[in-house]
């Protein structure tokens, strides 16, 4: 059965050397899904505040999804160091996006979260990444992004029962 992907044009057999070079194509498909994402989050980030860097998006995405957070389970959460997240928060909340209230039973510390303003920013820029994910899969069949799903949940083990299959 040929199939093209990418620069890979191949005859699959059910041989080791038609099954390296599937793995092959896969790798540079993911290397090419992984840049387009990348490449994509930078645009998200500049839509949605064009002074920041693009982790603060990041940040803001994930107070948007979970709500009002210490900044150090902020930091924790997207992985970032607390001094940057500290630091980018702080710009954020200069700008108007984030606000901060004392943490309930613990004076010393904060909670951030998102103001009406940050709020709206974000559900933009969601929304402009949400048309452009839209436009490159409008033409393809739910059946299509069904599997798609599937087969990428089971990539990445986040799909149920998912761990260890082959």
């Amino acid at each position: 059965m040929p199939i093209t992907l990418g620069r890979y044009s191949l005859d699959v057999q059910t041989t080791p050397d038609g099954r390296r070079d599937l793995e092959l194509a896969l790798g540079e498909q993911l290397n090419a899904l992984l840049s387009a994402g990348r490449a994509l989050s930078e645009r998200s980030a500049a839509h949605f505040h064009p002074g920041l860097q693009p982790a603060a998006f990041h940040i803001a995405r994930w107070l948007y999804a979970f709500g009002p957070a210490t900044p150090s389970a902020v930091a924790e959460a997207v992985g970032m160091d607390r001094s940057s997240t500290s630091t980018l928060i702080g710009r954020m909340r200069s700008l108007g996006l984030l606000e901060s209230t004392p943490a309930p039973g613990d004076r010393r510390s904060v909670i951030v979260g998102l103001t009406e303003k940050g709020r709206g920013r974000v559900a933009a820029t969601l929304e402009e990444r949400g048309r452009e994910f839209h436009a490159r899969t409008e033409d393809w069949s739910d059946d299509d992004l069904a599997r798609l799903t599937e087969l990428l949940a089971r990539l990445t083990g986040s799909g149920r029962g998912s761990a260890g299959r082959r």
